[in-house]
């Protein structure tokens, strides 16, 4: 009974476990599939073969035709060097979570002011104190005519577009 243990030990990973690295690297690639064209150039793929059958999967409508790609796909990327590939993908999601958050707080901000109208503007004023009091209060005032004449809400989308500027540009280095 002890040497059936010793040789099932030498024969390496089990098939389960086979099966479970293949449909991690199907599901790699279907991420790699799911990217932009600006993102995947990001992406460290040594392989042209690889990144032709990745763009190949975009254009492919039945789904028959698209999941048998897939495990074509998965397949050849049994033979590429999978770590850096997930690292470079697992950064861009992380990159993507924080312009979410960043987005978010933007959001945020600017429905205050629009809430609070000029209460809030001194707050604001401390966390970007590059914005411009005036051009603040003036889309303010825009946006609550806007409301009494029931138009379209174009002074909220400037503000916000006014407050994204403002973060850019307290982000970029350069500018200081």
């Amino acid at each position: 009974m002890e040497d059936w243990q010793d040789d099932n030990e030498e024969t390496g990973p089990s098939k389960s476990a086979l099966k479970r690295q293949m449909t991690a690297l199907q599901k790699l690639g279907e991420a790699l599939v799911d990217l932009s064209e600006r993102e995947l150039v990001r992406i460290p793929i040594d392989d042209a073969h690889l990144l032709e059958v990745i763009r190949e999967a975009r254009a492919i409508k039945s789904k028959s035709a698209r999941r048998r790609h897939l495990q074509y796909l998965g397949k050849l990327m049994r033979s590429a060097d999978a770590e850096p590939i997930q690292a470079a993908l697992d950064d861009l999601h992380q990159r993507r979570r924080g312009e979410a958050k960043v987005f978010h707080e933007l959001e945020a901000w600017r429905d205050t002011l629009l809430q609070e109208g000029d209460s809030a503007i001194q707050g604001f004023l401390q966390r970007f104190p590059q914005g411009d009091r005036q051009q603040l209060r003036q889309l303010l005032r825009q946006h609550k005519h806007e409301i009494a004449t029931q138009k379209p809400q174009a002074a909220r989308r400037k503000l916000f577009r006014y407050i994204r500027t403002l973060a850019e540009a307290d982000q970029d280095p350069g500018l200081s």
